[in-house]
């Protein structure tokens, strides 16, 4: 048996000992990037979510013959940030390509809200289903009453797609 004096001597870590660890701790910060990137795709897809087409388009229009509005809005959680119940919402029942196609119009005038920011103005009328708050303020308890209109739709464009649904004429 080693004296205690020998066996500490023989405990330390030797420089070759650090080649083996070298190669786990280069896949360590790969695996570390992988997740930030996976995490970075992940919150993407999030705001895809968000998009017009997901918030705003129901095309063919569900099939819902009760409540409609009432089952879309949960279906798809349309609420305000603070968790209250929107005030008024519109699901445009069109084709994608067709809405997309508005931003390629040449009727184009500065939004009501944003008088720096142009809309706009669909060609055509798009039958869309208005869905406007009567009883409820936090999400998800709240109840709508259901309008079918045909309007005119304006939205807002980045790089020729529509960004922001804001409004309607009629």
């Amino acid at each position: 048996m080693l004296p205690v004096r020998a066996a500490a001597k023989n405990t330390g870590v030797k420089p070759r000992d650090m080649k083996g660890i070298l190669p786990l701790m280069i896949i360590m910060v790969i695996i570390f990037l992988l997740l930030l990137l996976w995490e970075n795709e992940v919150n993407e897809e999030i705001m895809q979510v968000s998009s017009l087409e997901h918030l705003h388009v129901d095309y063919p229009q569900s099939d819902i013959p009760v409540r409609y509005c009432n089952y879309m809005i949960i279906e798809k959680v349309i609420r305000e940030p603070d968790y209250t119940c929107k005030k008024k919402h519109v699901f445009i029942h069109e084709r994608p390509r067709k809405i997309n196609s508005i931003c390629t119009s040449p009727k184009k005038a500065p939004c009501q809200n944003h008088s720096t920011t142009f809309c706009f103005q669909s060609e055509t009328k798009f039958q869309m289903t208005v869905c406007q708050l009567i009883e409820g303020t936090r999400y998800p308890a709240c109840r709508y009453h259901i309008s079918l209109i045909e309007g005119f739709v304006l939205v807002t464009c980045d790089d020729l797609r529509p960004v922001n649904f804001q409004g309607y004429v009629e």
